[in-house]
């Protein structure tokens, strides 16, 4: 077994990596340490829907420790939500104020980013009134890389636990490359510590992180997770049979299709939900590039929940390739 002396957290992926996935994947791979749980919508300012909270609580994220994290405005001020954070039994909690969202409200998510002295005062109201460390989660700026400068002054102002920082700004969505440089200056400026979020979707990008910011100890990884499900093990250099990774590939894929089948009502919300899950793992497979044009022609194939595209090799546009699956290196970077 190999020792490593960082962290790996799952990055919240909304309508992706939520209690569900968190459970199936951690059944069929490893190398994930924590995980950090999309954000829960409320309903209206007081409450939160019960059955959202599945996808925080330690009961049913035993596998994975998961995160809680919040983004809107009127979820940080609601006088109900320090009563909330005591029911969840989590070791601390995030804001998420990146979120890359196009049609975002202008003071919620990486919008509030624009508005450093609203991020003071809620920081100044929030932090004494919730039992768990603070945590932020954000991007450089909503518009502008200059914006992180002010928003800086105003963390160092507060007892965080640490910041989560995706070097590029909200505008930019996942367009160019993570911006290196400025994550850099912030993390110099900033009194917190730092996890690295960003780009991570190949071993060899980690390790150049690794040696530009040695002192970091704590990576998340996002959309690299459901593009390559091996990559925690690969970055933590975990040992596996190469010739079994297609049949681990196509387990995990059943698993999780059996899993939100059992949770969804009818064939089409699950394939809806399927359907991005297949977007990311496509490229491991032949003709990925070809599309189904009706995915409800699946079911013509093969029973729920065996239908996936994994199991259908009869399928052209989705005939599994071992050798993509097969070829990514073990390198130890522990």
């Amino acid at each position: 077994m190999t020792t490593c002396d960082f962290t790996l957290i799952m990055a919240p992926l909304q309508g992706f990596t939520d209690v569900t996935f968190r459970n199936v994947y951690a059944g069929h791979f490893s190398g994930v340490d924590e995980a950090l749980a999309p954000f829960i919508p409320t309903m209206g300012q007081r409450r939160i829907k019960p059955s959202r909270l599945m996808d925080v609580t330690s009961q049913h994220n035993q596998a994975i420790p998961v995160t809680p994290r919040f983004w809107e405005t009127r979820q940080m001020t609601s006088s109900s939500w320090p009563g909330n954070w005591r029911t969840w039994d989590t070791p601390w909690l995030t804001g998420i104020w990146d979120a890359p969202i196009p049609k975002l409200p202008k003071k919620a998510g990486s919008g509030l980013l624009m508005f450093p002295e609203l991020v003071d005062a809620l920081l100044e109201k929030m932090i004494p009134r919730i039992p768990v460390p603070l945590s932020v989660k954000i991007r450089l700026g909503r518009k502008n890389k200059e914006e992180i400068h002010d928003l800086i002054r105003v963390l160092n102002r507060h007892p965080l636990d640490h910041v989560i920082l995706h070097p590029r700004t909200g505008i930019q969505m996942y367009r160019g490359d993570a911006d290196l440089d400025a994550f850099e200056a912030a993390m110099t400026a900033c009194v917190h510590p730092f996890v690295y979020n960003g780009d991570i979707t190949e071993t060899a990008f980690f390790s150049r992180v690794r040696r530009r910011f040695p002192e970091i100890r704590k990576f998340m990884i996002g959309r690299g997770l459901l593009t390559n499900p091996f990559l925690a093990e690969e970055i933590k250099g975990i040992s596996s049979d190469p010739a079994r990774r297609l049949i681990r590939l196509q387990h995990f894929h059943d698993d999780l299709m059996a899993a939100y089948s059992a949770r969804f009502s009818g064939p089409g919300h699950l394939i809806g939900r399927m359907k991005g899950f297949w977007h990311y793992l496509g490229p491991s497979f032949k003709d990925h590039h070809k599309p189904v044009k009706k995915s409800s022609d699946l079911l013509l194939l093969r029973p729920i929940p065996t239908m996936c595209p994994i199991s259908l090799t009869r399928a052209r546009s989705f005939s599994p390739d071992p050798a993509k699956i097969t070829s990514c290196s073990h390198q130890v970077l522990c």
